[in-house]
């Protein structure tokens, strides 16, 4: 169905990765073969849609393992591009904590002015194990949770709050 939905236009697969073998070899026929049998459905319909894929696992390495199928991996692999995680860019934490302010404020009718200088210091020495997702969260929590215009320290998680585990105190 979603191959119907995107015929003409864009189809974004997410952590591909994630995708159980059958559900491989049945991606890897859709993208040769440009055609499919919806389910439920008894005649083959074709799509012309345009693959994203994304995924944070090192799928080279997983066709080593034999986790993943290379013939897949070429088709998907046509035009890669690399986005580095979050903690490599810790200096695009601020335009994105704003991105995700502005689009909280609308979500939840509210107009929350921004994020205090200390609590964005915070955050940038925070590793971001979850990358972009976990930031999301920490933003619209902290729209649940502060009563003030800004974003506060208080309105982070205590794990964030606390900022970065000091080496020098573990033996």
């Amino acid at each position: 169905g979603k191959f119907q939905s995107a015929n003409n236009g864009t189809i974004f697969l997410d952590e591909v990765a994630e995708l159980r073998p059958d559900m491989q070899v049945k991606l890897l026929r859709v993208l040769q073969e440009r055609r499919f049998v919806p389910v439920g459905g008894t005649r083959e319909v074709k799509t012309d849609a345009r693959i994203i894929a994304a995924t944070n696992r090192n799928l080279e390495r997983m066709i080593e393992e034999g986790t993943f199928r290379e013939d897949l991996f070429y088709r998907l692999n046509v035009m890669p591009i690399f986005m580095p995680p979050l903690r490599e860019r810790i200096d695009d934490l601020g335009e994105l904590v704003h991105y995700f302010i502005k689009r909280f404020n609308k979500q939840h009718g509210r107009s929350m002015k921004g994020i205090n200088p200390e609590t964005l210091d915070s955050m940038k020495t925070y590793r971001w194990p979850g990358n972009i997702r976990e930031l999301e969260n920490v933003v619209e929590r902290a729209f649940i949770v502060e009563n003030s215009d800004w974003i506060t320290p208080q309105s982070l998680p205590e794990h964030i709050q606390k900022g970065p585990i000091s080496t020098s105190s573990v033996l």
